[in-house]
């Protein structure tokens, strides 16, 4: 069942609204609002820590640094009851890309990406958080 509700804000804010939505491919302000809020959602998971959430390490490295892929293979093997799967790329001759699906607690997620990320020889590194979808419509 769709409800329908008013919002209230300044005509300069809801143009700009409307300016970034329609570059983003939005049809609607529904839409975007409704993903705007399943975000909210998405974050609210993370924050209260209870129940099961998913994401995504994204770490660009030098695979010529001495040991560090042993090193990051090692940190996966000993939480391999979280990590879902890695997908590897290599990005030249030298650099390497790995996306790591972790899933558990948000702090146990967190955790993980925390230790992948600041490992010695990562050269960048990023949590994405998203959700299992079991908690939204």
């Amino acid at each position: 069942m769709l409800m329908r509700f008013g919002v209230s804000m300044p005509e300069e804010l809801i143009d700009a609204f409307d300016k970034s939505i329609k570059n983003k491919g939005y049809h609607t302000r529904s839409e975007a609002i409704r993903d705007i809020i399943r975000d909210y959602l998405v974050e609210g998971e993370w924050e209260c820590e209870t129940g099961e959430v998913i994401g995504t390490v994204t770490i660009v490295y030098n695979h010529e640094v001495r040991e560090l892929a042993n090193t990051l293979t090692s940190l996966q093997h000993s939480h391999q009851s979280s990590i879902v799967c890695t997908t590897h790329v290599h990005l030249d001759k030298h650099n390497c890309l790995e996306v790591i699906i972790v899933r558990g607690s948000a702090d146990q997620v967190r955790i993980i990406a925390d230790k992948l990320i600041s490992t010695k020889g990562v050269k960048h590194g990023k949590l994405v958080c998203t959700t299992t979808g079991l908690n939204l419509a």
